[in-house]
């Protein structure tokens, strides 16, 4: 994929706590990356986060005021900006990740969005998602669930990889 789409494509992996979804992003990251595209990578969190330090240089800019923050280093950037209003991870690639190739999302279970499912017998047996919630395909040791989508193995990387790629 080489040239760069205005809004890039996302998938949304959903999944219980402890299934291997960031495993499973982390591994696809990398064998994406290896073929040659940007990849951006969003991941919910269910619980409050400090983004910015407070009393420093950015978080007083935000005190301030200031709808965005960026703080850049040598190597790195981290960008804080209210979200209120956008925070579906088709609109945040939309607002803030137009250089990627492809988007891998973590969590958002009830957001819009195609969602591949980490489902592990080992810790539950009953899926986050259903086929309405626009369920693609399972990671998953039980063929069992929704035998109608693809299936894959936790460790079948390239494979996952190729599936996404012919959906974009």
């Amino acid at each position: 994929m080489s040239a760069r789409l205005k809004t890039p494509p996302v998938f949304i992996f959903v999944g219980h706590s402890g299934a291997g979804k960031t495993t499973l992003i982390e591994k696809l990251v990398r064998e994406l990356s290896e073929r040659g595209l940007c990849v951006a990578t969003i991941k919910h969190a269910h619980h409050k986060v400090q983004l910015d330090t407070p009393r420093k240089d950015s978080w007083r800019y935000k005190q301030a005021g200031a709808a965005m923050s960026m703080l850049v280093t040598s190597d790195a950037l981290q960008l804080v900006v209210d979200a209120v209003d956008r925070r579906e991870p088709m609109q945040l690639a939309q607002r803030f990740l137009g250089e990627a190739d492809i988007v891998l999302a973590e969590g958002f279970s009830h957001a819009a969005g195609e969602k591949i499912e980490v489902l592990r017998r080992e810790h539950s047996v009953i899926p986050r998602c259903t086929l309405e919630d626009e369920l693609i395909a399972l990671v998953s040791d039980m063929d069992e669930v929704y035998p109608q989508l693809p299936h894959y193995a936790l460790d079948d990387i390239s494979g996952i990889v190729n599936f996404l790629l012919a959906r974009c």
